[in-house]
């Protein structure tokens, strides 16, 4: 099975789940993955931490007082709870496993139409890994997540409001609008040293690109500490951290040409096709 890989935000745990499955908004310190072209199933992942090295296995053996029955999936012994239900006039199982290790507890529930498989899920069981708070990983680029989309919608909101204010204009997010971004760049009403409105300038020149050219696509990067969108185009092997562009330059004292940006790096990524 074809897999893409999730790292939950502040680096908790990590799974893979099906390449032709996406992250979709949920509840706080709930993750929600499915198939938006066939509905497989609802796969939900929430972690909760303790300070107590001893956590997880408590959880796991309330549940299993509680009910549950012990299951092995590849390496994590889990408590596993049924249950059925009606909604619509359609019947639904609910198949909850609870595991985890030391201080974090990790419940994945999957909700299936009655009687349907639950490999899915237990093949995402079998990749999840509690990641270490102590331990340094190797940076990372992952499929975008909820968590960096919002980033983006809010940075680009800001940017809406923002040429409007100035320059009375609307701001969609084409390439006609990179004049706009070049005028709230030289205009002198925000700082060089205020980073957080170019890196938002950036996303905004980022959503831009996204827009204007076909397979670039966002992505999410894990850093140590560090969690930001940034952009690819996969099949030209490029990569690209908008948030950086415009700051980058501000900070150095150094002009930026938007539009030259732009080009710049469409005939950088036509060089690799």
């Amino acid at each position: 099975m074809s897999t893409k890989k999730f790292i939950s935000p502040q680096g908790w745990f990590s799974i893979q789940y099906p390449s032709n499955w996406y992250e979709f908004e949920d509840a706080e310190e709930s993750f929600l993955f499915y198939n938006p072209a066939k509905w497989e199933g609802n796969l939900r992942v929430s972690a909760f931490k303790d300070k107590s090295q001893h956590y997880a296995d408590q959880i796991m053996q309330s549940e299993l007082k509680n009910g549950a029955k012990l299951q092995q999936i590849g390496t994590w012994k889990c408590a596993v709870l049924k249950e059925s239900f009606q909604e619509e006039g359609n019947s639904y199982d609910s198949v909850i496993y609870v595991t985890g290790s030391g201080n974090l507890s990790v419940e994945v529930s999957f909700t299936i139409a009655k009687g349907g498989s639950v490999k899915t899920a237990e093949e995402v069981i079998k990749t999840l890994v509690v990641r270490d708070d102590r331990k340094r990983y190797p940076k990372e680029i992952i499929p975008v997540r909820v968590w960096e989309i919002h980033q983006i919608n809010e940075a680009f909101e800001w940017v809406q409001k923002a040429v409007k204010k100035l320059l009375k204009k609307d701001f969609t997010g084409s390439k006609e609008d990179l004049k706009k971004l070049q005028q709230v760049i030289d205009g002198g009403v925000y700082k060089d040293g205020q980073r957080e409105t170019w890196e938002a300038v950036g996303i905004a020149f980022g959503v831009i690109l996204y827009n204007e050219m076909n397979g670039m696509e966002w992505v999410t990067v894990i850093d140590g500490h560090r969690e930001y969108p940034a952009m690819q185009f996969a099949e030209a092997e490029y990569y690209l951290e908008p948030m950086l562009l415009i700051w980058e330059k501000k900070r150095l004292g150094i002009p930026c040409i938007i539009e030259s940006e732009f080009d710049r790096i469409k005939k950088e990524i036509e060089a690799k096709l």
